[in-house]
C-alpha cells in the first residue's frame, strides 16, 4: 500500500507501508493491503503506520479524512505531526502544540492592536 498524509501546508508522509492504524468515530481500525475500500472521518489522536521494514511510526493527527481505494491510503488533516516512535511521540506533540499556541497568542495580540488602531482612526474621523 502507499500512504499519502497531507496537511494544508503540504505532504507529510508519502511512502509505501504494510499497515495503517487509525481511529474513527466507530473505533480503532487497521488497514492491510487486501482490506476493503473505506472512507471515514479521523478523530484527533495517533495514526500509526508500519513501513516496509516493519518499523512502526506514529503521527499525531487532528480531525481529518481517510480514504482507502485499492492500494492507496490517503489522509488529509488540518494539523498533523510526525512523532516517530511511541516513546518520543508525547514530547514531540507537546512541543509542536506549545509553538502553535504561542503563535496563536501573538496573532491575537496583533489583531487586538489592529482593531484598536482602526477604532482610534474612526473616532478621529467622527470628530
Amino acid at each position: 500500500m502507499r500512504l499519502l498524509l497531507s496537511v494544508p501546508a503540504g505532504v507529510l508522509v508519502d511512502k509505501p507501508v504494510s499497515k495503517v492504524l487509525a481511529e474513527a468515530d466507530f473505533g480503532s481500525f487497521a488497514l492491510l493491503p487486501n482490506h476493503a475500500d473505506i472512507a471515514c472521518l479521523l478523530l484527533p489522536g495517533l495514526l500509526a503506520y508500519h513501513d516496509t521494514d516493519g518499523k512502526e511510526v506514529f503521527v499525531a493527527v487532528d480531525h481529518g479524512l481517510l480514504v482507502k481505494v485499492g492500494d492507496d491510503v490517503r489522509a488529509a488533516c488540518q494539523r498533523a505531526v510526525v512523532a516517530g516512535d511511541l516513546g518520543s511521540a508525547e514530547a514531540t506533540v507537546r512541543e509542536q502544540y506549545r509553538v502553535h499556541s504561542e503563535s496563536e497568542k501573538r496573532a491575537r495580540t496583533a489583531l487586538l492592536h489592529l482593531e484598536g488602531e482602526i477604532l482610534r482612526r474612526v473616532g478621529e474621523l467622527s470628530s
